[in-house]
């Protein structure tokens, strides 16, 4: 089964930077959109930033000019770079990947669905 692993996630200051790695995992016929999203305690999980696999990234307000989101595709695998850091960005960071991979599932061998990382906790605070 398909499986996406988060790391980088960790403790930094305000100002700091992390940059987040998400490696997918599986037998894999193709990857689509792969991208990054955030949940805080108490609020809804939020769509950071995404990229197709051949079109144009997509930020969100909050992370325009200071995130940047790019992949390997030879190794699957998508990174967020996150600069200026602020208490808000607080959150667990979750890979997600819209993925077409081996399902043994009726008549087809191949199935597209979009996966989940168990999330990568950053913290961000003096």
């Amino acid at each position: 089964q398909v499986q996406l692993v988060e790391s980088g996630g960790g403790l930094v200051q305000p100002g700091g930077s992390l940059t987040l790695s998400c490696a997918a995992s599986g037998i894999i016929r193709s990857i689509n959109d792969m991208g990054w999203y955030r949940q805080a305690p108490g609020r809804q999980r939020e769509l950071v930033a995404v990229m197709p696999t051949g079109g144009r990234t997509n930020y969100a307000d909050s992370a325009k000019g200071r995130f940047t989101i790019s992949r390997d595709n030879a190794k699957n695998t998508v990174y967020l770079q996150m600069n200026s850091l602020k208490p808000e960005d607080t959150a667990v960071y979750y890979c997600n990947a819209d993925i077409t991979s081996l399902m043994y599932s009726g008549g087809s061998f191949f199935k597209r669905k979009d996966y989940w990382g168990q999330g990568t906790q950053v913290t961000v605070s003096s």
